[in-house]
């Protein structure tokens, strides 16, 4: 399959692996609330892996492994209250294992700049886990699960990356952020906002769980968080001289090619929701 994949072009590698990847994530969604976290907990350990990885690059030891099983467990404490199975206060057994990060790099004798590496460790759980449980939380707000809340969310992200690829190829000639993204045009970010918009539209028709207006600021919300993100993981990547997180996915890099934009977004969209809904 690999090799197969390896003899197509970019688009179309990014065409056929966005296709078998949009029909797992959307299934696990639709399923029920135990595969959405499952699908979730997954992208965000490997996303969470592939970050460490990236910052080893550059000669960085943030604690891996046990970052990432403090994001995991961020993920599923997040689940279990917002579905009234364990009490709120549960949520403060994410302290003591976060305090462990600074006990466990007292044993780590060959750590030159230990507190750099605390702190690449905490920026891990915060950057990527902490988003993504965000979005755990919004899919099971009030003891119940919604699927629309979630997969609208994604639909207007890939419509914002969607319209911003291909308007940006047809007709980006203004750059958007030249010193840290040579390729971004306005072209490019107006054509995702467009069909971002348009994706809104429908939701806003066939999505009841929240009026049509808020899916529009929704998908604002992402237009233009979802690029800073972009802009904001181009800025990681130039600072160890990568071209992309990982090869993961075929035709889009790492995992943090492709949950960069949501990364920032969950934050701002969950915040939105708690203050309107």
């Amino acid at each position: 399959m690999q090799k197969r994949l390896d003899n197509l072009n970019n688009l179309q590698q990014r065409t056929v692996t966005a296709l078998a990847g949009v029909f797992v994530i959307i299934g696990c969604i639709l399923y029920n609330d135990w595969t959405c976290l499952l699908l979730f907990c997954t992208i965000s350990a490997l996303t969470q892996l592939e970050f460490y990885k990236l910052l080893g690059l550059d000669g960085n030891q943030p604690l891996t492994y046990y970052g990432t099983f403090c994001g995991t467990v961020m993920m599923l404490l997040a689940y279990l209250i917002e579905m009234n199975i364990v009490a709120f206060e549960n949520y403060f057994i994410i302290s003591p294992l976060l305090s462990m990060i600074f006990f466990i790099k007292l044993y780590k004798k060959n750590d030159l700049k230990p507190f750099t590496n605390i702190g690449f460790t905490f920026l891990g759980i915060i950057y990527v886990a902490l988003p993504f449980s965000l979005i755990i939380v919004m899919a099971m707000r009030g003891g119940s699960y919604n699927y629309q809340i979630v997969l609208g969310s994604l639909l207007l992200l890939w419509a914002s990356d969607i319209g911003g690829y291909f308007a940006g190829t047809k007709f980006g000639k203004r750059k958007l952020f030249e010193r840290i993204s040579p390729k971004k045009s306005w072209e490019g970010a107006m054509g995702g906002a467009a069909f971002a918009a348009l994706i809104a539209f429908v939701l806003g028709h066939y999505f009841t769980t929240f009026e049509p207006w808020k899916w529009y600021c929704i998908g604002a919300i992402i237009v233009v968080v979802g690029t800073y993100g972009d802009l904001v993981e181009s800025l990681f990547k130039r600072s160890i001289a990568i071209k992309d997180s990982g090869s993961s996915i075929p035709g889009h890099g790492g995992f943090l090619d492709r949950f960069d934009g949501l990364l920032l977004s969950a934050p701002f969209i969950i915040t939105f929701l708690k203050l309107f809904s």
